[in-house]
């Protein structure tokens, strides 16, 4: 046999981890994929595995799949999967190091590093250094709050007049920024942080002649967390007789690469947690408010921070719960805020109840005269559905029959906006009874509303396919644009073995599809899931006539390598090869070694490998036994071969006619042409001597 291993290693080198491999063999072991997805995403139990809405796409029915037994997630929907690194690197930005970290603090595992080359430290993105400078900032926030009497004084004694216990400060990270105006400035750029990210994060300002500013000096502050744990920005208050007749009490980070005001909410990270626990989550408008319930006892609260409700943060809330409570001041502001933000919230399909607090009470003075009990009770027994508010609020004391008409086509467009048609009927019965207006008559105003809707987005849909189809040149003229045709890929289930090139293609449908690369992705997948089997005994080693199992990793290696062939993904290429490595291993299972690999590009492609289509229930599911792998095996790699050499020939026949007129080049191709022919007709001949 013809084997060159050398042709598959010469890629094998991702980037480099900074980590080594017991120390990320102990963190994946440790990891539990379902523990740390809980984190981002509510997890429902069904059958062996977990389900929820995925975090990477507007997912409105539950298409994310985790699975505890492979430690792997897959969205069959938007097609993203992976191990639980990969979901951290996806979900928080993170590089593969990085992710590692994170779930090696979670789990209080020791990382151990080499020290980083200056390449590898000019390699640091800028979204990680702003992350770190924002890190530091925090640290030196609490530390003047902690340790200078200013911070003491003026920032410790307002959280402290405010009754934050010290263990609630701690949680939220509360800090102080002394008076100085270049204090944080200058003790930076002592630290060796560049004037850049200081500016980028929003921590300083910076004046024409280049020289910096703290923008929260004076100020008590409130780092923003987000929904991984990373501080994003801050929020700071002014505290003494300034705040008076001050516009701007409150001063926010700006916008930057990892902060955007309408993705975030405060709190969402203290929170996330008892929300799912819950299945509920309330929102409020400001920090204190948060930190104030939390202090009493009610931990799944988060705030908005007094702006309207975006679109990305409903969709952020949406991944935990579909239950939330708004819960706003009695005065006409918070009926303002209340209002503003239903009908988002019901076209994403959230269950939306609204409680007012009473007269001069907010959420952070309520919080602190009750208790946790006492404050539940209070808001089961006064919340009210969306319906009785908005219809309490917009028809009473409204007697004008123009007003009032007003005011129900509002109540019924709400109604509207809602996604599931059985939710909606049963609002529009209780509307109906409420205001005493006929049914069908209401239902004929919500049905105006939808198909006006409909038409609305029917438009739109026309015209971002019209500037997607065309784009504008300088001229004043549209020219088509010309893009690739997507390849779309979808994983294959080994239901059955392939007969032929064509059944292949059949068995996964794609546009302009590649049969090679199809081909070697079902090569790939036969590895991860059965590698380790046996697929022939005793099978006698022809260099010393011993006996030898072969597994299903090696027949296909050897099969291919006898034709001086290999894969050509590189990943694939090196999944085969190891799986040979370790076949000798004890207690070596390609699927778990695979999705747990220390390379990100193998574990990536291993767990999309290894995620099934649909969850077969366990009397459906095939017995995969030798003789259906050693099959599926044969016809497979049949085949590639088959694909291959055709490709081959293509290329060869299109040579040949480029040397017509040289014939010593043109008597070689053809003599090359007739061997790959005769090697294809071979293949065929075994496909159909094969073809059960």
């Amino acid at each position: 046999m013809y084997f060159q291993k050398k042709l598959y290693l010469c890629w094998l080198k991702s980037e480099a981890s900074m980590i080594d491999r017991p120390t990320i063999d102990r963190i994946m072991d440790a990891a539990n994929i379902v523990d740390v997805i809980s984190d981002f995403v509510s997890l429902r139990k069904r059958g062996t595995s977990y389900k929820g809405l995925c975090p990477f796409h507007d997912d409105r029915t539950p298409s994310f799949s985790v699975s505890p037994a492979k430690g792997v997630y897959k969205c069959f929907s938007c097609g993203k999967a992976g191990n639980v690194v990969n979901f951290i690197m996806e979900h928080e930005q993170m590089t593969y190091p990085d992710a590692l970290k994170w779930l090696a603090k979670k789990y209080h595992i020791e990382v151990k590093e080499k020290e980083l080359t200056p390449e590898e430290k000019a390699a640091q993105t800028e979204r990680e250094s702003l992350f770190i400078v924002n890190e530091w900032a925090v640290k030196f926030f609490q530390e003047q709050m902690n340790d200078t009497e200013e911070g003491k004084t003026i920032g410790l004694r307002y959280f402290r007049e405010r009754g934050f216990r010290d263990d609630v400060i701690q949680r939220f990270q509360l800090g102080f920024a002394p008076s100085g105006r270049h204090a944080l400035a200058d003790e930076a750029k002592k630290k060796g942080y560049k004037t850049d990210f200081l500016v980028k994060t929003g921590l300083c300002g910076q004046r024409d002649d280049g020289s910096l500013y703290d923008r929260f000096a004076g100020r008590v502050i409130f780092p923003w967390i987000g929904v991984g744990g990373k501080v994003t920005a801050f929020g700071g208050r002014l505290l003494d007789a300034r705040t008076k007749g001050v516009s701007q009490k409150y001063v926010n980070s700006p916008d930057s690469d990892i902060y955007h005001k309408d993705h975030e909410l405060y709190g969402i990270f203290q929170a996330k947690k008892t929300i799912v626990k819950e299945d509920c989550v309330y929102m409020v408008e400001g920090y204190t408010d948060v930190i104030s319930m939390h202090q009493c006892g009610i931990e799944n609260v988060v705030a908005n921070s007094g702006t309207a409700l975006s679109l990305f943060q409903i969709k952020l809330l949406r991944r935990f719960t579909q239950n939330i409570v708004l819960l706003y001041d009695g005065d006409e502001a918070g009926i303002h805020a209340a209002l503003r933000g239903t009908d988002m919230l019901l076209a994403e399909a959230m269950n939306v109840k609204v409680l007012l607090l009473p007269d001069q009470e907010d959420p952070d003075s309520f919080a602190r005269k009750h208790t946790a009990e006492e404050f539940r009770q209070y808001i089961e027994q006064h919340q009210t559905d969306f319906i009785e508010f908005k219809t309490n609020v917009t028809l009473q004391g409204v007697t004008d029959p123009f007003k009032r008409s007003e005011a129900i086509s509002g109540i019924i467009k709400s109604i509207s906006v809602i996604p599931d048609p059985i939710v909606r009927a049963t609002y529009v019965q209780d509307c109906a009874r409420r205001i005493g207006y006929d049914e069908r008559t209401l239902i004929a105003q919500m049905n105006k509303f939808i198909h006006s809707e409909r038409e609305r987005k029917a438009k739109e849909a026309q015209r971002e396919e019209e500037r997607r189809q065309y784009q504008y040149n300088p001229q004043g003229t549209q020219t088509p644009r010309t893009t690739d045709t997507p390849v779309i890929s979808t994983p294959s289930s080994f239901s059955a073995p392939p007969t032929s090139p064509t059944a292949l293609t059949q068995r996964q449908p794609m546009q302009q599809v590649d049969k090679n690369k199809q081909l070697e992705r079902m090569i790939a997948e036969m590895v991860v899931r059965y590698g380790e089997r046996v697929i022939y005994h005793d099978v006698k080693n022809e260099s010393d006539g011993s006996l030898m199992n072969i597994t299903l990793a090696q027949y296909l290696y050897y099969d291919l390598a006898a034709d001086e062939m290999s894969l050509e993904d590189p990943v694939y290429a090196r999944i085969l090869v190891e799986a040979v490595d370790h076949a000798g291993d004890d207690n070596f299972v390609a699927e778990s070694f695979f999705t747990k690999h220390s390379d990100f590009h193998v574990s990536t492609a291993a767990a999309a490998l290894c995620s099934d289509a649909v969850q077969l229930t366990k009397s459906l599911q095939m017995n995969h036994d030798e003789e259906f792998l050693s099959n599926q095996a044969i016809h497979l790699v049949l085949d590639y071969k088959f694909n291959r050499i055709e490709k081959q020939l293509a290329q060869l026949r299109k040579h040949l006619a480029e040397v017509q007129d040289q014939s010593d080049k043109l008597m070689a191709v053809l003599a090359e042409i007739r061997k790959e022919e005769d090697l294809r007709n071979n293949i065929a001949k075994k496909l159909g001597n094969n073809i059960r």
